[in-house]
């Protein structure tokens, strides 16, 4: 009899000091991390197919294409619907995807995975991801490639849950450094923009998130002196965790998981770096052109933050 397969594929634990992180093969995406005693990702089980896109890496495209068609370069592309209750294309190609190991030590691994040119998406893109650990945290640098002879349309975000052992989603200050928020139909495609200045949307002070049900895209980010702008999640005493991303990612969307199933429902809360806002690639926001052999790279990171 073959051996057991986890749905998520091979397991690849690195570690540096109290910091432990399992990336996995299917999707190359990160199923959980821990700091001492405290598993600060939303993640899991190995034997558990990936619920709610915990973890993964979304490309080429993130968030949602309205009907899954979209125009470029005067044709009409048609994706897959894989959200049929909203009837959009959701989270790109590549986060069910198989990914190979190509190093590792005890504090990183590289992985892997070619994106092929298929119906709605006739482009090969090449990904690589390195994930590493050390004191000041964990840290993931992303590089893609278009193997294609022609420009390809990109897009990209990551889709980690993160939790306070202890502290509920209402009970948690989140701090977003953003002067402004996507309106949304019903479907949850952007239909205009709105500051969020005095409104109930407006986290540029930390504070409490209470009952706000949460799904929203923010803009106008407040980078930081460096170029990063990052979001924080925090109990009263100071205890957290901090997402950071590079300049690569203007555009914030935060989900407080209250559409998840009974387990999972308002447990955590989803704080993803997009490239590009949802519908891009018919809006053409954002959308980033990679030529022929050109190659993107981005990085972003989780940092534990200790009380006061």
């Amino acid at each position: 009899m073959a051996d057991t397969v986890h749905p998520s594929g091979s397991q690849w634990t690195i570690s540096d000091g109290a910091q432990e992180a399992v990336i996995v093969e299917v999707g190359g995406g990160l199923r959980t991390w821990r700091v001492g005693e405290h598993e600060l990702l939303d993640g899991y089980a190995a034997d558990e197919l990936c619920p709610g896109a915990a973890g993964q890496i979304l490309a080429p495209w993130p968030n949602r294409i309205r009907d899954g068609r979209y125009p470029f370069a005067g044709t009409w592309h048609q994706l897959p619907v894989n959200e049929p209750e909203k009837h959009t294309a959701l989270h790109g190609l590549v986060r069910w995807l198989p990914w190979r190991l190509t190093a590792a030590d005890d504090s990183s691994i590289t992985v892997e995975c070619v994106s092929p040119a298929q119906p709605g998406y006739p482009w090969t893109l090449a990904f690589e991801t390195v994930w590493s650990l050390a004191a000041g945290g964990l840290t993931a640098t992303h590089r893609v490639t278009n193997w294609s002879a022609e420009p390809a349309p990109f897009g990209f975000s990551v889709h980690p849950y993160l939790r306070l052992p202890g502290v509920a989603v209402s009970e948690l200050r989140l701090h977003v450094p953003a002067r402004s928020r996507l309106l949304a139909d019903s479907r949850l495609l952007p239909i205009g923009a709105a500051k969020v200045d005095g409104t109930e949307w407006d986290f540029t002070t930390p504070r409490r998130i209470g009952d706000l049900v949460v799904d929203v895209t923010y803009g106008s980010v407040i980078p930081e002196a460096d170029g990063t702008s990052a979001v924080t999640l925090s109990a009263e005493d100071g205890a957290g965790v901090r997402l950071w991303a590079d300049a690569s990612f203007p555009w914030w969307q935060l989900y407080s998981g209250d559409t998840l199933g009974d387990e999972r429902q308002r447990r955590s809360v989803a704080l993803e770096p997009m490239t590009c806002p949802p519908d891009a690639f018919r809006s053409g926001r954002d959308v980033i052109m990679l030529a022929p052999g050109e190659t993107w790279e981005a990085r972003w990171g989780l940092v534990a933050l200790s009380s006061a």
